[in-house]
This record gives C-alpha cells, sequence and structure tokens, in this order.
C-alpha cells in the first residue's frame, strides 16, 4: 500500500511560527548567550580564514577609492525632488541622506533607499552631479526588496560565522529573503534557527555599515578565491577587463550589485523562516546547497502583523482544507498529479461548466486536441529549442516524442487542417486541455505546483484589424469572471525576453498593439515588465489579490505573430484574386494566447484559501444537509433530500443515530452551506425549518419555508452565482 507525500497531501506546516526561535530559548538571566537550543557553538572560533583575507583586501582597495574621491572636483549642484522643489548640495560630498535629513528627522529615520535619476542609490553614497532624486520607505515595492536584500547579507554573514559555509546567492523575494550556502559537514536543522537569529542580531546591533566598492574582475577572483561558486559566477558573468561591486557588512563582504539600506541596525525585527535544499544556479546537474529563508521589518510590530497573518493563512491553507473536506490528494506513485475526491470534483466541474456557458455567449468553439505529438511539431513551433527541458519526452518507434506542455501547436493544426477565409475569422479555440510540465520534485507545492493540470485554454485567431477589438472583449470576459469570486486584479506588460522569436519588428508592433489596448481600457492602471514575454510573443498578465491581500498571476493574453509564421498559417483574404494577381502571399492571422482561471488545479488553490473553505453556495460542494429531529421524520428527510438532488443541487441526509445537536455540529463543520432541519410541524405543512451557515451562532428555531420555495430560492442562488450565502 502507497503512501501520500507528505509535502503535498499533508495538512500545511508552518515552520515561521512552529520552529524554535531566538525568543523561544530565553530561560534565566544567568544563562550563557550561547545557549540557542542548537548542538553547536554560536560561532566558530577560529573563525574561517576566509574573513581576514576578504578584509584585507577590501580595506586596501576602499583607502584607494576614498582617496580617489577625496580628490574629485567639488562643484555645487540642483538635486530636484518629486514636487519639483530642489535642494542645493555639493558633487562628491552631499548624499541622499544629507537631502532627507534637511527635510526632516522623520523621513530621514524612515527612508531606505534612494533613487537617482531613476537608477536605486544607496543612501550614504555621495553624488556626483545635479540630478533628480526619490526617497523610497519600506512600504514602496522597491524600498522593501532593497530591505530584504540588506537582511540577506545579515542571514549570510550569520551563516558564514555559524557553519563557516561558503555562500552563494542570497535575492529578496517576493516575501522575504534567503540564501544559498554549501555547508561541507552537516545539514541545517530548524533547531539552529535561534543560533542563525542570535548572530544576526548581534549583527544588527552593531550596525554596521553597508560599504560600497568597485573591484576589477582580477581583484574579485583574488578576493573569492576560497570559494569556488563565487568564482564561477564572477568568471561566467562578468566580463574580462571589467568591474562589478562588492558590499561589506562588518565581517561579511559579497559580491553585489546592491545597492542597501545604511546600516544594518535599520533592522528592527529578523526571523528566520524555514529552510530546504536546492541546486546550484536551479540546476539538478550541480552541487547540492541548503538554502535559509528569513524575514524581516524596519518595526517589530510588523513581525508581530505577520504572524498572525502566518497564522491565517496556516488555517487557510489548500492542503489543510483538502484534506478536511475530501476535495483531493497527491500520492508518491504520481508526484504533481492531483486525485480529485468526489467532493473536489464536484468544484472542478462547477468551474469547467461556468467556463463552458461563457463559451456559448461568447463565440467560442471547443475542441479536443491529443495529448502527445512527434518532436517534429515542437521543432517546428519552437518549445524543442526553448522549452524541452520542462517537457516529458519519449521515445517511440525510434523517434522522438513529447507530452504536451501547452495546447497552442496543436489549436494551429487545427487551423490549418482546411483552408480559412476572412469571413470565419475570428475563431476562438478553446479546449480544457491536459497539460504535462516537468517541475522539478522539490517544487512541487499541493496544487500550486504540479506537473499535470488542465488550463482553460483559449486562441483566438484573427485578423490585424480585429486585435482590438478583440482584446476588448477579453477584458470584459475576465472582468466577469474574477467578479464572481470578488477578486481585485493589476495588469502587467510583459515585453520581449532574451531567448525572443522572430524579428524585433514584429516584437516591436506587437508591443504596440497592447499598449494601446491597454491604455484604451485601463488608462494608468498598468505596469510594464521588461523582459518577462514568453519566447513567441508579448503577454499582457493579470494579477488577482485574495481575501489575505497575497498576489497570484493567473489569467494572461498574449499576441503571438510567431506561430502563424511558423506553422505557416494563413486565410484567404477579401481582394485574394487582385494580390494573388500583385503577388501578394496570402495574409497571416494573429493568434491571441488567453487564459482567465489559467491552471484549474492552481486556481482551486487560490480560492480554497481565499473563501478559507466556506464556499459560495454555486460553487459549493455541499451545498444542503437535511436532518430530521427524530427517528420518525427519517422518511420526509430523505423525500426532501430527493426533490432537492433531482433539481441539481449537492444533498445530502444524515439519518443516523446522533443526537440533532451533533447531526447540526458536524453539518456546521462539513461546511454546508444550509442546514433543513424537519420534524412534525414541517411534516404537517410540507416545509423546513432552515439554518444558514453564516448565520454564526444561531441555535435558536429559525425561519421555516415551504418545499417548494426553498428549492425555488436554492435554485435562484445558485443562478445567480452569489458571493453571498443568502436567499432572496
Amino acid at each position: 500500500m502507497t503512501t501520500p507525500v507528505a509535502s503535498s497531501s499533508q495538512p500545511a506546516q508552518i515552520p515561521a511560527l512552529e520552529n524554535p526561535h531566538q525568543e523561544g530559548t530565553k530561560k534565566s538571566k544567568d544563562k550563557k548567550a550561547k545557549d540557542t537550543g542548537s548542538a553547536h557553538p554560536l560561532e566558530l572560533n577560529p573563525r574561517p580564514e576566509y574573513f581576514d583575507h576578504r578584509i584585507k583586501i577590501f580595506e586596501k582597495l576602499k583607502t584607494e577609492y576614498d582617496e580617489w574621491v577625496k580628490n574629485q572636483p567639488r562643484q555645487e549642484i540642483a538635486v530636484t525632488l518629486p514636487d519639483g522643489s530642489q535642494r542645493k548640495g555639493t558633487s562628491w560630498e552631499t548624499s541622499p541622506m544629507d537631502i532627507a535629513k534637511e527635510i526632516s528627522k522623520g523621513l530621514a529615520d524612515r527612508v531606505v533607499i534612494a533613487k537617482v535619476n531613476g537608477e536605486l542609490w544607496d543612501l550614504e553614497r555621495p553624488l556626483e552631479a545635479s540630478c533628480k532624486l526619490e526617497l523610497l520607505d519600506f512600504e514602496h515595492p522597491e524600498g522593501k526588496r532593497v530591505f530584504w536584500h540588506s537582511s540577506a547579507h545579515v542571514l549570510g554573514e550569520a551563516a558564514e560565522r555559524h557553519y563557516g559555509c561558503h555562500l552563494c546567492i542570497g535575492p529578496p523575494t517576493d516575501d522575504g529573503f534567503f540564501y544559498e550556502m554549501a555547508i561541507e559537514d552537516r545539514p541545517v536543522v530548524n533547531s539552529d534557527y535561534p543560533a542563525l537569529e542570535k548572530v544576526a542580531d548581534m549583527a544588527i546591533k552593531e550596525k554596521q555599515k553597508f560599504e560600497r566598492l568597485v573591484v576589477p574582475k582580477e581583484t574579485l577572483l583574488e578576493m573569492f578565491g576560497y570559494n569556488k561558486y563565487k568564482k564561477y559566477i564572477i568568471e561566467t558573468k562578468i566580463p574580462d577587463g571589467t568591474s562589478t561591486t562588492v558590499y561589506r557588512c562588518g565581517p561579511m563582504v559579497d559580491l553585489c550589485v546592491g545597492p542597501h539600506i545604511p546600516h544594518t541596525g535599520r533592522i528592527k525585527a529578523f526571523m528566520v523562516t524555514k529552510n530546504s535544499a536546492s541546486y546550484f544556479l536551479g540546476d539538478a546537474n550541480n552541487d547540492s546547497l541548503q538554502r535559509v529563508y528569513g524575514i524581516s521589518f524596519p518595526d517589530k510590530k510588523q513581525l508581530t502583523e505577520y504572524k498572525k497573518f502566518l497564522e491565517e493563512a496556516a488555517k487557510r491553507d489548500h492542503r489543510k482544507i483538502g484534506k478536511e473536506q475530501e476535495l483531493f490528494f497527491f500520492n508518491d506513485l504520481s508526484p504533481g498529479s492531483c486525485f480529485f475526491l468526489p467532493h473536489g470534483t464536484r468544484i472542478y466541474n462547477t468551474l469547467v461548466e461556468l467556463m463552458r456557458s461563457e463559451y456559448f455567449k461568447r463565440g467560442y468553439q471547443e475542441v479536443i486536441s491529443p495529448n502527445m505529438y512527434n518532436s517534429k511539431l515542437w521543432e517546428t513551433s519552437g518549445h524543442w529549442q526553448n522549452y524541452k527541458d520542462d517537457m516529458f519526452t519519449l521515445d517511440v518507434e525510434k523517434e522522438k516524442w513529447a507530452l504536451k506542455p501547452m495546447n497552442c501547436p496543436g489549436h494551429c493544426l487545427i487551423f490549418d487542417s482546411r483552408d480559412r477565409s476572412y469571413k470565419e475569422l475570428p475563431i476562438r479555440m478553446a479546449e480544457f486541455g491536459i497539460i504535462h510540465r516537468n517541475e522539478a520534485s522539490g517544487a512541487l507545492t499541493g496544487l500550486t505546483r504540479v506537473r499535470r493540470f488542465v488550463q482553460d485554454d483559449t486562441h483566438v485567431f484573427c485578423m490585424p484589424s480585429q486585435i482590438e477589438e478583440e482584446i476588448a472583449a477579453l477584458f470584459d470576459f475576465m472582468q466577469h469572471i474574477y467578479g464572481l469570486f470578488g477578486f481585485e486584479f493589476h495588469l502587467e506588460l510583459s515585453t520581449r525576453p532574451e531567448n525572443y522569436l522572430g524579428t524585433i519588428q514584429t516584437w516591436d508592433a506587437a508591443e504596440d498593439q497592447l499598449k494601446k489596448a491597454l491604455e484604451k481600457f485601463y488608462p494608468g492602471k498598468w505596469e510594464i515588465n521588461p523582459g518577462d514575454g514568453a519566447f513567441y510573443g508579448p503577454k499582457i498578465d493579470i494579477t488577482i489579490r485574495d481575501a489575505l491581500r497575497r498576489a497570484f498571476q493567473c489569467a494572461t493574453i498574449q499576441l503571438d505573430f510567431q506561430l502563424p509564421e511558423r506553422f505557416n498559417l494563413k486565410y484567404r483574404s477579401a481582394d485574394e484574386a487582385a494580390a494573388a494577381d500583385a503577388g501578394k502571399p496570402p495574409p497571416r492571422p494573429v493568434i491571441i494566447h488567453r487564459a482567465i482561471l489559467g491552471s484549474l488545479e492552481r486556481f482551486i488553490a487560490i480560492i480554497t484559501e481565499h473563501f478559507a473553505g466556506k464556499w459560495p453556495f454555486w460553487l459549493s460542494p455541499r451545498q444542503v444537509l437535511v436532518v430530521p429531529v427524530a427517528v420518525p421524520y427519517r422518511e420526509y428527510a430523505s423525500e426532501v433530500a430527493d426533490k432537492l438532488s433531482k433539481l441539481g443541487l449537492y444533498v445530502d441526509v444524515d439519518n443516523g443515530e446522533n443526537t440533532l445537536p451533533k447531526k447540526i455540529r458536524n453539518g456546521e463543520i462539513a461546511q454546508y452551506n444550509f442546514i433543513l432541519v424537519v420534524g412534525q410541524d414541517e411534516l404537517d405543512s410540507r416545509s423546513v425549518n432552515v439554518r444558514n451557515r453564516d448565520d454564526v451562532g444561531t441555535k435558536a428555531r429559525t425561519e421555516t419555508l415551504p418545499l417548494d420555495v426553498i428549492a425555488e430560492k436554492l435554485l435562484a442562488l445558485k443562478t445567480t452565482r452569489s458571493l453571498h450565502n443568502k436567499l432572496q
């Protein structure tokens, strides 16, 4: 008998709350600081030789740099602030922090980083010429990333001092930061967290300055000669004869482009949240590393709030609710592939039915295409060159095949299966196709990161003149669907990536089309996400926010001029004969790739946590529970359940041996939207007593409605797809 995969099917563990922390290890005042709960000393003694090696090189270069700055000519400069006002300063002396202090002490204490002429700039770094200056605090997205990046350096310093490790990379993330490291003789365990936090706290109390230096490549190789990972990054990322920056805080010197906060004392709350295994540069062929995650804030109250957020997130975790409500599970015989149980399948099918009902209204045609294709298809589409590592490939009769990671190439074959006329366009081709992507086993996380999933995928084949109208229709579609779930959304235009297909001219034209559509329908309410487009075209990414204000990217609208070219797609135009006489080739359609829910699996994870398992009636897998007050009324309870079930509602009846209060309590725990209680009065009047899930704490007898009336009201509630569990 096999067992479920713990990381996917068991209730979510929140290491940040459940693991030991520094404050949890404090005992009596006379207890030595080294008592951190770890079996290892707080710091290595003697400390690693590379500390002194790096500092010696750094201090020599810093002395030379300070002398160079001292000799730079001083001139009066004008510093222009966002409101248009100007401040005077002196080049190579006045820093952004000086300007902040001139404005107010409160601002100087609050500001995290500066922006000089649009470029992030250390607050203590002298200005070199007249410029435009912005001062960003922690609440600004870029300020937050800098704050967390600096905190990663503090974590890196703590790791070096505690483990004597070799650091790799330590970036900020969307919810904190991490540092990867190679440790020869021991794994990272959660009992290490208090020690890491203690050393970090020591570094913070020292208010270690972040000092910046530009260092030539050959000197960097000398400075980091002890660390093969840093050497690899220097050798491969920094061209010969050039330089890049390093930053020092306390005994730590790290290869880093920066910028950083002024000093470590700005960090008022610091917590290690979890650890995991990883590979150097994310490649399974490279060395296995250890990754430690953390979170930090400029105010201790924010850490307290963050812990409350984690507690609420833990309650809402879709893996926990999925197990409690028997919605789905995972098994180690097929990692990353979800087993939907009957009640989870009800939610899944309701989402599919929602999209199908909209397809019918909006002129979509549903198709079904194969799951597996010969590699020749993927070579034509460009996926073999750009996406092969993320595909499941197999050998069939001495040829390479692959399971499809997306539906678009198959839809191109459908379009090209016969001649097409301009009169047919646009063709809105929809498919709930099964997709497989070869995600690393360590990255699989419940329903949010899987290997097998289904998308609400659509490809619109249209003429260039129809693009704006089609995108407008997609915006309307998207707003309607997200409104049903109470989601707010944010839009970003992701532009040409490095591995793009086609010509720059074609890309520019496609990006301009999307910019025009965004500016027409959402003026000033969208942002550019440079370099993050698909390899075949730019895209609009739509990010939704759930009840906890967390952001998820679900919908995407992608404009594609490349696949029609690669598949030689064409249609007959209105002036086909004249074009042929003039030697013009037949026109090609444009493809608009579109998903709204995205992966159904991931969307179910999002809405499970968004609703915290309290499903709106139309989406609920347990809509009605009928409970008789005693044995004589079981037959009537079954009759009520049967009548409502025949109307297409999900109804159960509890004719078991439990007491009435126990049955009602079980129904409440199971999150039935309505519990209908029946006894002698209800039998005599052909009615039911209605208990609403959302009327919390109602123990007394509630509203009684005739059976035909409650049936009508429940059907209306389902049909309207209301978010509110309320009968009208």
